[in-house]
């Protein structure tokens, strides 16, 4: 995922200056390190935790300045394709960002937005999202959403954020649809991308979903069907759906709730749609 910006765990640099194999030795096993601090970022990455990222990339970055040794002179050592020169973490990032790494400009995008390494810019950090989010990976796309709504107010903001929002969702990125289901007016249309989110094993999908078939809204009021989203969600300790699970029981049958009970153990998720 982070190759695009250098960060090739492939590469192995000897340092200047590293002038015994035991030196060698020492700087390629921090480089080792660095490799799983990289990893760490890509799953932190995934889960949208990109305070995270930033601080594991600091690490790998840091863990890569210790490789470095004798005198450098105008010489870039590089360690995962970090410069090590002195140049801080929102530099090395910045300059892949600037070169179009859709990568990098994510990782930019949230430094603004948290104020890390930079000043604190929810505008400047959207500019950087929308750079990344129309290069065309869904979770960008998703993510820009998220960074534009947190960048102002207003129904242009929320249009445009909506479209980011949209597009992830056509992708099949179950979270985008999730977002787009809650926000739209036709209830048959909100069941259609809470479906979406819900086969793919969304949490929050599969609890809509459940909701929808309860009040009747979008499809055909159906306990049993709402019974059997509420539990898979109620399995991974979505605390609302074990709520509104229980809450069912008063109103079904003991047959009902035996069939709600097989359907959601006979559940397989589906690939994205």
């Amino acid at each position: 995922m982070f190759a695009a910006m250098g960060l090739a765990a492939a590469l192995v640099v000897t340092p200047a200056g590293a002038s015994s194999t035991q030196e060698a030795a020492q700087a390629v096993k921090q480089q080792d390190v660095a490799v799983r601090d990289i990893e760490a970022a890509r799953i932190a990455y995934d889960r949208g935790d990109f305070p995270e990222v930033i601080r594991l990339f600091r690490l790998a970055a840091d863990r890569c300045d210790a490789t470095a040794r004798g005198d450098l002179g105008p010489t870039y050592v590089f360690c995962l394709g970090v410069p090590v020169d002195g140049v801080d973490y929102s530099g090395w990032i910045r300059l892949a960002a600037d070169q179009g790494d859709a990568r990098a400009q994510v990782m930019l995008a949230y430094a603004y937005l948290y104020g890390q390494g930079v000043p604190e810019d929810a505008v400047e950090a959207a500019r950087w999202m929308r750079l990344a989010a129309d290069q065309g990976a869904m979770q960008d796309q998703y993510w820009a959403g998220n960074v534009i709504l947190d960048s102002g107010s207003g129904p242009q903001i929320y249009a445009e954020a909506l479209r980011y929002f949209r597009l992830a969702a056509e992708q099949g990125y179950a979270r985008a649809q999730l977002r787009v289901g809650r926000n739209s007016e036709d209830d048959v249309e909100a069941v259609r991308w809470f479906r979406l989110a819900a086969d793919q094993g969304d949490l929050g999908g599969q609890y809509e979903l459940a909701r929808m078939y309860e009040a009747g809204r979008g499809v055909p009021q159906d306990y049993v069907e709402a019974y059997k989203w509420f539990s898979l969600a109620a399995a991974r300790e979505y605390y609302s759906a074990v709520r509104r699970r229980d809450e069912m029981t008063a109103l079904m049958t003991p047959a009902q709730i035996a069939e709600g009970q097989r359907l959601a153990a006979e559940w397989r998720p589906r690939s994205p749609q």
